[in-house]
């Protein structure tokens, strides 16, 4: 059997890494259908090479602009293990958010000078284990967390990095539930404290080293300028605590945010509200972000006369789910077909639900879907597309008709049970998110590879997995 790459791919592949193979789905070249086959579905499947030419996109970024940049995966995206390994091997460096992430950071071999702590609950404990590995910087999310932290580094005779982060109110063209830099956002030191705020870290510096200013506009942002904002912010602040204590910021933190092309195929995107078109086919690059900060920045510096404190500065940013959102998606087997004489709807019901993909609940979140086992087909026919669950809200569609997510998805026509579809661009904040709902063990996950190469990288549970901590 011929495995040559069809000619002429569709709108969703993308180069070396997703096309079609005799019909099918080929993912790193491995078969996606063999894939579902050998593991079951549902299944996650990442790629290793995907992420990494992410990554690359990254440090090209920082190459042209010719700045020192520190990128921090953000691991809330996806902390698995093997996803971790790939990401430090490429190069760049990691952000968590709570002690469970500092866990996994440290045992998958990341250096403490490689770690930033963000969050806004962190408890005693939490910042006791920050504190004591040593790490980058601990980004206070408030006045009174400055007081922890102060406590934790006395309790342990040690000095802490930490970094202000602020609420600026910037406002983005994402989705509301992912904007951070709002006043009505649960984030950050407000504008009116931030004097206040730093003037309290500097109090006792052989306790506190006060290393950075951190502004997070929130994800999935279409624009340059809520960064450029945020930056110009940021370094207004820095040159006024300079000039107000001596004291000189080492870093400005643009936090996370660039965008990811949901929408390369867009043969549904008409069905879109206009605002989430614009956002799911947001195509900014991050060398303009980091253009655009780095223009505002040299701009207020010259007028400023603050250009030795620019040349101090390292920025830093908090790339997620441009790391490993198209590198990731969900292979689902149809498992039930049913027909609706009366509206003339064709339900194909899947063996993947929300709880696998949240974001498709909570925000209505579109991943393109694909049939695996007849990826070269023409999708031409509109189903309504299920999952499993016992609720009526796990569908693939918008049940509160709102119009946020396509009413059917195109598919080949006569899709039966036993088809196997893919969900793309679903690799961030799925398995992250995932939880064991109406008793459904979680899935299994793949990392694909160079050549097709597979490897395991979570089992899929058990039953008795579902007993694990229950105490009876």
């Amino acid at each position: 059997m011929s495995s040559q790459v069809v000619a002429s791919q569709p709108a969703w592949a993308i180069e070396g890494f997703l096309e079609t193979r005799d019909g099918r789905l080929h993912i790193d070249g491995a078969d996606a259908v063999r894939l579902a086959d050998e593991y079951g579905t549902p299944l996650f499947v990442f790629s290793a090479p995907r992420i990494r030419s992410n990554i690359r996109r990254l440090q090209q970024a920082a190459a042209a602009v010719e700045r020192p940049i520190k990128f921090c995966y953000a691991s809330k995206a996806n902390s698995n293990m093997a996803v971790l390994r790939t990401v430090r091997d490429a190069g760049i460096d990691i952000e968590v958010n709570s002690g469970g992430e500092l866990f996994k950071a440290l045992r998958a071999g990341f250096r403490p000078a490689q770690i930033i702590f963000n969050g806004t609950s962190k408890t005693d404990a939490e910042i006791d284990e920050a504190v004591s590995a040593g790490i980058y910087s601990i980004n206070v999310d408030s006045i009174y967390e400055i007081d922890l932290v102060e406590a934790s580094a006395r309790r342990l005779n040690k000095r802490a990095n930490v970094t202000l982060r602020l609420v600026p109110e910037i406002g983005t063209r994402s989705h509301l539930g992912l904007q951070t830099a709002l006043l009505t956002s649960k984030f950050g030191i407000t504008s009116s404290e931030v004097a206040g705020a730093f003037r309290r870290a500097l109090e006792h510096p052989e306790l506190l080293h006060v290393s950075g200013i951190h502004i997070h506009v929130g994800s999935q942002t279409p624009d340059v300028e809520p960064f450029a904002d945020a930056f110009k912010a940021m370094w207004e602040h820095l040159v006024r605590l300079h000039r107000e204590t001596g004291h000189t910021l080492e870093h400005i933190n643009l936090g996370g945010g660039i965008p990811v092309n949901y929408l390369r195929d867009r043969a549904q995107a008409d069905q879109l509200p206009e605002h989430e078109r614009a956002m799911l086919g947001a195509s900014l690059e991050p060398v303009d972000v980091l253009t655009a900060a780095l223009r505002v920045a040299r701009e207020q510096a010259r007028d400023a006369e603050a250009e030795h404190l620019f040349d101090r500065v390292t920025i830093l940013l908090e790339p997620g789910r441009s790391v490993i959102s198209d590198a990731g998606l969900v292979l689902t087997t149809i498992r039930n077909i049913k027909r609706r004489p009366e509206t003339g709807d064709v339900w194909l019901l899947t063996d993947a639900g929300y709880n696998l993909m949240l974001s498709m609940n909570n925000y209505k979140w579109y991943y393109h879907l694909i049939s695996a086992s007849r990826a070269a087909a023409p999708a031409t026919v509109g189903y309504k597309v299920a999952g499993p669950l016992c609720d009526s809200g796990d569908v693939y569609f918008d049940i509160e008709r709102e119009g946020r997510l396509p009413d059917y998805r195109l598919l080949p026509i006569d899709a039966r049970p036993g088809e196997v579809l893919a969900l793309l661009n679903s690799g961030a904040y799925s398995l992250a998110q995932m939880f064991p709902y109406n008793g459904r063990p979680l899935p299994a996950a793949v990392l694909t590879g160079e050549g097709g190469q597979v490897e395991l990288i979570r089992r899929r549970d058990t039953y008795e997995d579902l007993l694990m901590n229950d105490v009876w």
